[in-house]
């Protein structure tokens, strides 16, 4: 009689706890080079500069944002803040918000003049995020 804990002899073995470490132990392609190696593929972009327009582009990828934009370029002078607030059918602090973003990403500057602030594009900014853009096409 067989007992039911023998198995067919011909069969290949499981992954177990060995073949499992085994596995994890295996080098990647590459992961033996020597210290010092150049890699095959560097981006040219380096850290700083990549985070800046990074910024820059997430600031333009708001539909928000980009009608701000589109209202300040289309009057050319200085927009005061309470223009803009009565452009959209949002609240003061949400404008607020976005206009900082912009600022921030350098798309905007603002002017004081008493108590209220007048917001205009900066053209060479603009002029920057198509560079990134074309710069990446």
């Amino acid at each position: 009689m067989t007992s039911m804990n023998q198995g067919n002899t011909n069969r290949p073995a499981v992954a177990g706890p060995a073949n499992a470490t085994n596995m994890l132990h295996r080098q990647l392609p590459g992961a033996g080079a020597a210290v010092g190696m150049v890699p095959k593929f560097v981006p040219t972009l380096n850290e700083d500069d990549a985070i800046s327009q990074a910024r820059l582009l997430k600031a333009l990828a708001d539909p928000t944002r980009l009608r701000i934009l589109s209202l300040l370029s289309r009057h050319e002078g200085e927009v005061c803040v309470f223009e803009i607030v009565e452009s959209f059918t949002l609240e003061q602090p949400t404008i607020s918000h976005h206009l900082r973003i912009l600022r921030d990403a350098g798309l905007v500057d603002c002017r004081k003049k008493g108590l209220w602030a007048y917001y205009y594009v900066r053209r060479e900014a603009l002029g920057r995020a198509r560079d990134v853009i074309e710069g990446l096409a």
